[in-house]
């Protein structure tokens, strides 16, 4: 594996749009086994959690100190949205967390995860244990579609 492939891996891990979806199949399409690809995708993903909930918390308390008008919508919006939802995140909240992480569609990785459970109030240690569930069946999923696909491609096409 060359420089340029770990950088763009562990760079697409961190990324907000791709995250480890585009890490894993980045470095296993340029030639990184399988294991190694997921290894880096899913670790690059795992430093998401901590860094976006220290990165939050300070720019809200700048924001929340500073402006009111963030001040009132911030908490108007916050207050809504917890009243609302608050029974089924008491219930379902870490899990709901983890699901919501883990299963690798679009807008729903670890920086929204950590971003909804910030909102919700979940405390730093239980966000960072649930975003991380889901990374680690986020990256079980990705390298399984990966594997079984270059499987299911050899049944298809003969290599000479």
């Amino acid at each position: 594996m060359d420089i340029a492939t770990l950088l763009g891996t562990i760079g697409l891990g961190i990324l907000p749009i791709s995250e480890l979806r585009g890490a894993i199949p980045f470095a296993y399409f340029r030639e990184t086994p399988l294991w190694i690809a997921a290894c880096l995708g899913i670790f690059s993903n795992l430093l998401v959690s901590p860094l976006a909930y220290l990165f939050l918390a300070s720019i809200h308390k700048i924001l929340h100190n500073k402006w009111m008008f963030y001040t009132r919508v911030f908490d108007k919006t916050v207050q809504r949205a917890r009243q609302k939802i608050s029974v089924k995140v008491d219930v379902y909240g870490f899990l709901g967390i983890v699901l919501f992480v883990g299963i690798p569609l679009p807008i729903t990785g670890a920086w929204t995860g950590t971003l909804g459970a910030w909102v919700l109030g979940l405390s730093r240690k239980k966000t960072i244990l649930a975003v991380s569930g889901g990374v680690l069946m986020s990256g079980a999923i990705v390298t399984s579609i990966l594997a079984l696909g270059k499987g299911a491609a050899s049944l298809f096409v003969k290599v000479i």
